[in-house]
C-alpha cells in the first residue's frame, strides 16, 4: 500500500504507484511550489488538491521541502512520469484511454504516436473550446464524450488550475476508473514542446531548463511563486506552522 506524507497541509504520495490498488474511482492530481502557491488564494483549487485520492510530489521544490522539513525522503514523480505508468499498464491489460484537452492537433499527434509505442490499448479524445470558463452545454458535451468511452484512464490537459477544478466539479459524473491531471504532458507526449533531457530531469533542474526556454510564461512560476515557497517553508521549519 501507498503512504502520505503531511506536509504544508497536504497529504503528498510517499510511496510506488506499482503498489497502489487502482480500483474503483481513483483522482490523481501533482502539487509543486507553484501549485501550492496558487491554492493559497484559490480555495476551489485548494479543495480539489486535497480531495485527490493520489496527491504526486511534481516539483524538486516538493521534494526538498519533504527532507527539510520531515527528514522524508520522498520521490518526485511527474505528470510525465504518471502518465507513462498508466499507458503501460493500459497497454499491457489492454484498457482504454481517454484525452480531454488540447488542440486537435495535440490530440492527433497523441493518438500517432500511441499507435506506435503502445498499439494494445485503445484510445479516443476530445478537444473542447479553448476558454476560462464552460457553459453548462459545453460541459455536459465533455462529460458525455467521455462517459460514452468509459475509460480505464481519463488524462486532463487543460493547464492548471482550471484542468483540476474541471475535474473537481464534475468528478462524480464522469464514468471513468483513474482520472489525472497532467496539463503540460499532453505537449510532451505529442512533441509540440520538448521536455529536458532525462539528465537535468535527474538532477532536479527541469525547472531551469524549461524557464530558460520559456521564460515569459514561466516566470510568474519561478521568480514569484518559487521564493514565496521557500519562505513558506522556512517559515514553518521556525514556527511548525505553515
Amino acid at each position: 500500500m501507498s503512504e502520505k506524507l503531511n506536509l504544508l497541509g497536504y497529504s503528498v504520495f510517499d510511496g510506488i504507484l506499482d503498489n497502489y490498488p487502482l480500483s474503483g474511482k481513483v483522482l490523481i492530481n501533482t502539487i509543486n511550489p507553484h501549485s501550492y502557491c496558487v491554492a493559497e488564494k484559490d480555495e476551489v483549487f485548494r479543495s480539489a488538491l486535497k480531495s485527490s485520492d493520489i496527491l504526486l510530489p511534481d516539483g524538486i521544490g516538493i521534494v526538498l521541502a519533504a527532507r527539510f522539513l520531515k527528514a522524508k525522503q520522498i520521490r518526485k514523480i511527474a505528470g510525465a512520469d504518471l502518465h507513462q505508468f498508466c499507458l503501460e499498464k493500459a497497454n499491457a491489460e489492454g484498457k482504454k484511454v481517454f484525452y480531454l484537452g488540447a488542440s486537435q492537433n495535440t490530440l492527433d499527434k497523441i493518438t500517432e504516436r500511441l499507435k506506435q509505442d503502445y498499439p494494445n490499448l485503445s484510445v479516443q479524445s476530445f478537444s473542447p473550446p479553448y476558454k476560462t470558463i464552460f457553459s453548462d452545454d459545453e460541459n455536459k458535451t465533455m462529460i458525455e464524450k467521455v462517459n460514452a468511452f468509459e475509460p480505464d484512464f481519463l488524462f486532463i490537459g487543460m493547464t492548471a488550475p482550471k484542468q483540476e477544478k474541471w475535474v473537481f466539479e464534475h468528478k462524480d459524473k464522469l464514468n471513468a476508473s483513474v482520472i489525472s491531471s497532467i496539463g503540460a504532458v499532453f505537449d510532451f507526449y505529442a512533441g509540440t514542446v520538448k521536455r529536458p533531457h532525462p539528465f537535468w530531469i535527474k538532477i532536479g533542474l527541469e525547472w531551469l531548463i524549461r524557464f530558460v526556454k520559456e521564460p515569459k510564461r514561466l516566470a510568474q512560476r519561478n521568480l514569484v511563486s518559487m521564493p514565496k515557497f521557500i519562505w513558506v517553508v522556512l517559515k514553518t521549519k521556525i514556527t511548525g506552522q505553515p
